[in-house]
Order: structure tokens, then C-alpha cells, then sequence
């Protein structure tokens, strides 16, 4: 096939473009149409008669002129062009794009990170309004499954409890274990200096079912089940089934978030009795290795752990598979249109559910000090 080429001429204050403007023949005449934009005074005239076809990079080739000319207070004009052509470039908003094009730019010193901020906090008043808007969501649609017969779809509730309980089952166990082991065996090298090892017992025991256990399970919750929710449901977003869902007069709050969170709550406990039982395992571990005996180690483990620590552990979980769940479903349901909006809600559905988890331990650490617990 025989392929014209492009070509540029410069005449005082006018730019002669003909050929192809592909992006073959736009890269070949960037640098000289754009040195003859920024030398000299006055107005530009581009005269486009002699184009035979354009493209994308021909209509980015003429924009990139127009704003070398702003950049260099230089009127530039495109003349002559084919009204199939000019329609083309209208398309790429060239008034738009230009006035943003050294936004970056122009946003420096103290009047940037001024306007930084202010962005930051409007997307941090609109975050907490969409989730105070969702948790209220929630609490409605939570009330009519409840009250109907029918209000809940059992069998995603049953195969997301699957997804939640069974398959994520395996990495509970082994990092209950990893953490007991490396916990007992860490305090137990320290502790032997002062022959104070058989401490180690009451100290793994009173740390996972109070603190470490309910957190750890929710935070890899977090990373797993709350990611695999945003995922699914933001899909669905992008995808425009959550559109269809509402125009079949189906609430996507109660037919989609509801099972989810209800699996979660109902699963999250269970995992935290694992994650607990392996860790005593993996400190069973360490204390039968300095020959200390199975009995004495369940004995001291029994003896200095409490109801009021089981109760307040459960208590924990119970919270934080709401939070985790809860979280991953809403940055599903606000997902926006993009390739990367679903990846985008993803991480964001992890790192909220992390802080969120942070946060409320922090505030039952403070009630149960209060309380005597």
C-alpha cells in the first residue's frame, strides 16, 4: 500500500502541514512545527490544507501546538482544515485540556498544598458520608430479610460462608501456628535467662484470646475476603449489573451486601477459635522442646486465661468481621468506571478495613480498661 509522508514548512508567522498526520507523520514534524511555535511574536496560522488524513496523533499533534502557544503567549490557528477533520478535533475538548495542561504546574508553594488539602478533606467528608449512607443501607435491608421469609438468599449466604470459613480455613491455621511458635519460642529464650520460661504458658495464652488472636484473623479477613467482596461487587458495578439488579426492583444492598456481612459475622468467630487453638499449638510446640510437659502446659494456659478474656475476644471478632465485610462491600458499591477502578477499590477496601480494625481495637482497649476487664 502506498503511504504519502508528512511534511512541515515554516514562513514567518504561518506553518504549512501537508501528508499524513498518523503518528508516523505527526512524530516526524513535532519538532520543527513546535520550534517554529516558540520563536518569534504574534499569532500562529497552522494552514492544514495540504493534510490528506489525520488521526489521533494528528488532532494531539495540533493540541500539543495550541498549547506550546499558550505556554509562550502565542495565539495559535488552524486553518483550512477539513470539517471532517475539525469535528474529529473537537472531540479532544482542546479548551479544556489546555487550560489544565500545566495545572500541575501552575499549582505550586503555598497555594498547592492548600488546594492538596482541601481536595483530600472534600474526599474525606464524601468517604464518611457514603459510609455513613451504606451503614444506614445496611441497617434497613438487614430489617426487611429479617422480617420476610424470603428476605434472604440462602444459598449465597452458605457459599459465601464457604469462601469465608472453609477456604480461608488453611491460612488461619498456618499463621496461628507460625505466630505461636515464634512468639513462645522468642519470650522463651528471654525468659530462660531468668528461669522464668514457664511463663510462657500464661503470656501466649491471655495475648491470643484477648488481643492477637481476634485481630490477626480479621486482618488477614481483610486481605481476603473483605479484597474478594470489593472485587466481586465492584465488578458487577463496572459490569452495570447492579443497574439491572435496581431496575428489576431488586434492593442490590439486601440481594448482594446482607449474606455477605452475614457470613462473615457467623464464620469470623469460628476462625478466631482455630487461629487460638493452632497458636497454643505451635507454643505446645516450643515448651515440649525444653521438656516441659503437655499437662503443665495446658494447666498454667487454662489457669490464667479467663472467661472475661474468651468473651471479650469474641466480642472482638463479632466487630471487626462487621467492619472488614461491611467496608469491602461498600467500596464494591461505589466502585467507578475505569480499567483500574476495580483494582482501586480493592486496595482500598483493604487498607480502610486494616485501619478501621486499628482503630476499634484501640477504642475496646479503652472500654475494657474502663470496665476492669
Amino acid at each position: 500500500m502506498n503511504k504519502s509522508h508528512s511534511a512541515v514548512k515554516a514562513e514567518g508567522n504561518t506553518i504549512y502541514l501537508s501528508g499524513r498526520m498518523d503518528a508516523d507523520g505527526a512524530g516526524a514534524v513535532w519538532i520543527v512545527a513546535r520550534k517554529a511555535v516558540s520563536s518569534g511574536s504574534g499569532p500562529v496560522s497552522v494552514d492544514c490544507s495540504g493534510i490528506e488524513y489525520m488521526d489521533g496523533s494528528g488532532a494531539a499533534l495540533l493540541i500539543m501546538l495550541r498549547n506550546e502557544g499558550k505556554a509562550q503567549g502565542r495565539e495559535v490557528r488552524f486553518e483550512r482544515l477539513k470539517s471532517d477533520y475539525a469535528s474529529f478535533l473537537d472531540i479532544f475538548r482542546p479548551e479544556e485540556q489546555g487550560s489544565d495542561f500545566h495545572g500541575v504546574e501552575r499549582e505550586k508553594g503555598l497555594k498547592g498544598w492548600v488546594s492538596s488539602v482541601g481536595r483530600a478533606a472534600g474526599q474525606l467528608g464524601r468517604d464518611l458520608y457514603e459510609q455513613v449512607e451504606f451503614s444506614g443501607s445496611c441497617v434497613i435491608a438487614l430489617k426487611e430479610a429479617i422480617s420476610s421469609r424470603r428476605g434472604i438468599r440462602w444459598k449465597d449466604f452458605w457459599l459465601s460462608c464457604e469462601k469465608v470459613g472453609a477456604d480461608g480455613l488453611p491460612i488461619i491455621l498456618l499463621i496461628g501456628f507460625l505466630m505461636g511458635l515464634i512468639m513462645s519460642f522468642q519470650s522463651a529464650v528471654t525468659l530462660k535467662r531468668f528461669g522464668g520460661e514457664i511463663f510462657v504458658p500464661n503470656m501466649l495464652g491471655l495475648v491470643m484470646f484477648r488481643e492477637l488472636g481476634p485481630m490477626v484473623t480479621a486482618i488477614l479477613l481483610a486481605g481476603r475476603t473483605g479484597s474478594a467482596f470489593a472485587a466481586e461487587i465492584g465488578t458487577m458495578k463496572v459490569n452495570e449489573e447492579l443497574d439491572a439488579l435496581s431496575t428489576m426492583g431488586l434492593n442490590p444492598v439486601r440481594f448482594l451486601v446482607v449474606p455477605r456481612v452475614m457470613s462473615a459475622v457467623a464464620m469470623t468467630p469460628i476462625l478466631t477459635l482455630f487461629f487460638n487453638f493452632f497458636s497454643l499449638i505451635g507454643g505446645a510446640v516450643v515448651m515440649l522442646s525444653m521438656d516441659y510437659p503437655l499437662s503443665t502446659y495446658c494447666s498454667r494456659v487454662f489457669a490464667n486465661v479467663g472467661w472475661m478474656d474468651f468473651t471479650g475476644g469474641m466480642v472482638k471478632a463479632l466487630v471487626f468481621s462487621i467492619l472488614v465485610a461491611g467496608i469491602g462491600c461498600q467500596r464494591g458499591l461505589v466502585t467507578r468506571s475505569g480499567a483500574s477502578a476495580v483494582g482501586d477499590s480493592t486496595t482500598s477496601a483493604v487498607v480502610s478495613g486494616i485501619i478501621l480494625i486499628a482503630v476499634s481495637d484501640g477504642v475496646f482497649a479503652v472500654l475494657f480498661f474502663l470496665a476492669g476487664i
